[in-house]
C-alpha cells in the first residue's frame, strides 16, 4: 500500500513539473510571438474615426517595432458596439470603441458627459477629463472591469437627416428617429417631441429606405459614410450632441500585458484621440460640400437656444447619478 501511495505521489510531482515547465515554454513562445489585439467599430473606413483607429493600428506597430499588431473591424464586424463591451470585459483580446452613454450602463455618472448641448468645443471637454472627478470615473470603470484606453475622441457634432428641415423642437414632434439604445439618446429624444426607435448603426440604412424611421442623426462623416444621402436628402445641423467617444480594453486582458505595451497602448490611444479631433475638425464644411453634391439640403439657421432649453430636463432624468452632477460638470467648464 506504501508502495503505492509513494509511486502516485511520484507520478504527481512529475506531471506538475510538467506542467510547469508547459506553462513556461508557453510563456517562452508567447515573449517571441507578436500580441494581436481585435479592435472593432460600426462605422465605415472612409470616415474620420475609421481614419483614426488605422492611425493608431499603424503607430502602436511600429513604436512596438511589431510586437503588437492591430486588426482593425470596421461596419460591426465583430458585432454591436454593446457585444464588443462584453467581449473585452470577459478577457477577450478585443478593443472596443466605447461611448460614454453606453459606458453609463456601467458607471451611471459617466453618462452625462455626452449629454444635449453640454460643451461647445472639444476644449471644454478635455477640462472635464483631467478633473480628479474624471480619474474616479476611469476607477469605477476599472473596477467594473473595463480599462479605458481614452476617450478624447472627438466624434463631431451630431445632426439630423430626414425629408424635411428641423428647426425647432416642434418640428421633431412624432417623428421616429433611429436612436441607439442608450438611455441619454432616449430622453434626449423623448424631451424633443420625437419617437426614439433603437435600431443597430447597420440597420440605419435600410431603416430610412424601407420607412422603419422616418430619420437618423450622427456626425457628417457618419452620415456620409453610411450613405443616408441615397434616401433623405435634407440634413439640419441641430448639433444636440457634441460625440465625444474612446478606446477600452477588458481589465481581464489588460492585466497580461507587459508594462511597456500599456504604456504605448495608452499614449497611442490619446494620440488617436487628437487626430480624429484634428480629422473632424478640417472636415465639416468638405462634408457639407459632398452632401450638396449629392442633392442634399443643409439647413443652417437652426434655433439652437430652443433646443438647449427643451433639453434641459434631460438631466434630470437619470435617478441613479450623483445628486448635483450637472452642476458639478459646469463647474468645471467655468
Amino acid at each position: 500500500m506504501k508502495k503505492l501511495l509513494v509511486f502516485a505521489l511520484a507520478i504527481l510531482v512529475a506531471g506538475s513539473l510538467w506542467a510547469a515547465g508547459s506553462q513556461e515554454d508557453v510563456r517562452a513562445a508567447s515573449a517571441d510571438s507578436p500580441i494581436t489585439i481585435k479592435l472593432g467599430h460600426v462605422t465605415s473606413t472612409v470616415e474620420p474615426i475609421g481614419q483614426a483607429f488605422e492611425f493608431y493600428a499603424k503607430q502602436v506597430y511600429e513604436r512596438t517595432d511589431g510586437r503588437v499588431i492591430i486588426e482593425v473591424y470596421p461596419g460591426g464586424a465583430l458585432g454591436t458596439n454593446k457585444e464588443m463591451y462584453e467581449q473585452a470585459r470577459v478577457g477577450a483580446s478585443v478593443i472596443a470603441n466605447v461611448d460614454p452613454g453606453y459606458l453609463s450602463d456601467y458607471v451611471a455618472d459617466i453618462g452625462v458627459v455626452n449629454g444635449p448641448y453640454l460643451v461647445k468645443t472639444p476644449e471644454e471637454y478635455n477640462k472635464i477629463l483631467e478633473t480628479d472627478w474624471y480619474k474616479g470615473i476611469e476607477d469605477s470603470l476599472y473596477e467594473q472591469g473595463f480599462k479605458v484606453l481614452t476617450l478624447n475622441m472627438y466624434f463631431g457634432p451630431r445632426n439630423i437627416i430626414a425629408d424635411k428641415p428641423i428647426r425647432t423642437p416642434a418640428d421633431l414632434v412624432g417623428v421616429d428617429i433611429r436612436t441607439p439604445p442608450n438611455v441619454m439618446w432616449i430622453e434626449t429624444f423623448k424631451a424633443l417631441g420625437a419617437n426614439p426607435v433603437n435600431l443597430a448603426w447597420s440597420e440605419v440604412y435600410s431603416g430610412l429606405a424601407q420607412g422603419v424611421v422616418d430619420a437618423a442623426e450622427a456626425p457628417l462623416g457618419s452620415l456620409w459614410g453610411s450613405k443616408l444621402y441615397e434616401s433623405k436628402k435634407v440634413i439640419s445641423m441641430t448639433g444636440h450632441f457634441k460625440a465625444f467617444v474612446g478606446m477600452a480594453m477588458g481589465r481581464k486582458y489588460w492585466e497580461t500585458l507587459p508594462e511597456d505595451v500599456q504604456k504605448i497602448l495608452l499614449e497611442e490611444a490619446k494620440n488617436a484621440g487628437d487626430k480624429l479631433t484634428e480629422l473632424t475638425l478640417g472636415s465639416i464644411e468638405e462634408y457639407k460640400d459632398k452632401f450638396r453634391e449629392q442633392g442634399c439640403t443643409i439647413i443652417e439657421d437652426v434655433d439652437l437656444k430652443a433646443f438647449q432649453e427643451k433639453t434641459k430636463s434631460v438631466y434630470e432624468a437619470f435617478p441613479n447619478w450623483t445628486p448635483g452632477l450637472y452642476d458639478t460638470i459646469q463647474g468645471f467648464l467655468r
